[in-house]
């Protein structure tokens, strides 16, 4: 059994402009088909908007408040709320209020760099 802390993980910033710790996923290895990191958006802060061909994603709300785009919808997030982003929809996160948006994100197949496209 593998288990990971998310104090140990490494951060990087991805092709979107956010900043993650992957506990499981290609780059970090232990599992081949789907990858799952946290993310963190800084107050004011907002993802480039993009979407991936290949990769359907779960997004988790864990602490903060947040607007999300998907596909020209708007809603607001906050914790405890999960989001549903199919592969090939256009998306954006963006951080409000005066404190980090956290986030899980569990991708299928794993996140690539390579998989992110933009307008």
């Amino acid at each position: 059994m593998e288990v990971r802390s998310l104090a140990d993980a490494e951060s990087f910033v991805t092709a979107d402009g956010s900043t993650i710790r992957e506990l499981f996923g290609r780059p970090t290895g232990g599992i081949e088909h789907q990858s799952l990191a946290e993310a963190t958006l800084a107050p004011g802060q907002a993802t480039q908007r993009h979407y991936h061909r290949a990769s359907e994603e779960i997004y988790f709300v864990l602490d903060g408040e947040g607007e999300m785009e998907l596909d020209g919808e708007r809603r607001g997030v906050s914790a405890g709320d999960a989001v549903a982003i199919p592969a090939g929809s256009w998306h954006e996160l963006r951080a409000e209020g005066d404190r980090p948006l956290r986030i899980l994100c569990c991708c299928v197949p794993p996140y690539r760099h390579e998989d992110t496209f933009f307008d």
